[in-house]
């Protein structure tokens, strides 16, 4: 269960290559991914750098679905990002939910807030709100693509633009894995790519609201997601690689 890097390809040092030589690489891979590892499907969690892959998807007419884990607890500005691709791209997103029952044994066992008390009970809401909407949104495909970048976290380091994801049984894509968050800034205010208004208040990371904070200036990027949490800790499951009893944290999407 987990990630293995088996099938892992390294773009080209990000030192080595302009904005617009990245751009070429990403539209090339996106376009490879729809034809030879189709049907596939990007995670989009609404922010600045998925909206940099749905600008593409968009404008190559691409044939990958789009989806995002709507957890039930997100700001009210990503919910509306849903509208805005839908009016500005013509794109549908489709929105996996967590089940009920899952929710309310949750709430009834442990209260609604029980993540703030542990990274365990935080980890058991992720994984009910975040991991197991994202096996069912992954079931059937051949492939999906994530907005992650190695610049995002301690835990994303070592981030492979593609991978074989062994828990979900598919290729994975991490388009922008070499991408600066000034790359990302630069292509959206170039192209005119509409964003979650939450990036203007100080927010660079979107989650759940309850575990999403705005930042302080100087403070890393991911310093308001589970802030209360020590920096090793923060992924929610979506692309943790477990080897046996080892468990690393190689990289995440949100």
């Amino acid at each position: 269960m987990g990630l293995t890097q088996t099938q892992a390809t390294t773009a080209p040092s990000q030192t080595k290559r302009t904005l617009a030589e990245k751009v070429a690489h990403t539209q090339s891979l996106l376009a490879d991914i729809a034809a030879k590892h189709s049907p596939a499907v990007f995670a989009s969690s609404l922010a600045f750098e998925d909206m940099v892959i749905t600008d593409m998807i968009a404008k190559a007419q691409l044939p990958i679905g789009i989806f995002t884990l709507q957890t039930g607890m997100l700001h009210a500005e990503t919910v509306n990002m849903v509208n805005v691709i839908q009016s500005h791209y013509g794109l549908t997103v489709t929105q996996y939910t967590p089940d009920t029952p899952d929710v309310e044994q949750y709430i009834s066992t442990h209260g609604k807030h029980a993540f703030y008390e542990s990274v365990d009970l935080r980890k058991a809401c992720c994984h009910i709100r975040k991991v197991k909407p994202l096996q069912r949104a992954l079931a059937g495909q051949k492939s999906w693509v994530t907005g992650q970048r190695r610049e995002q976290a301690m835990t994303r380091t070592t981030l492979q633009e593609h991978e074989f994801d062994e828990a979900n049984d598919l290729d994975k894509f991490n388009p922008l894995a070499d991408w600066t968050f000034n790359d990302v800034k630069t292509y959206i205010a170039q192209n005119a790519v509409p964003y979650n208004p939450l990036h203007d208040k100080g927010y660079p990371s979107i989650g759940c609201e309850p575990c999403t904070r705005a930042i302080k200036p100087g403070e890393d990027i991911r310093a308001g997601r589970w802030w209360w949490e020590s920096a090793d800790s923060k992924e929610c499951g979506l692309h943790i690689a477990e080897h046996g009893e080892h468990v690393t944290h190689e990289d995440e999407v949100d």
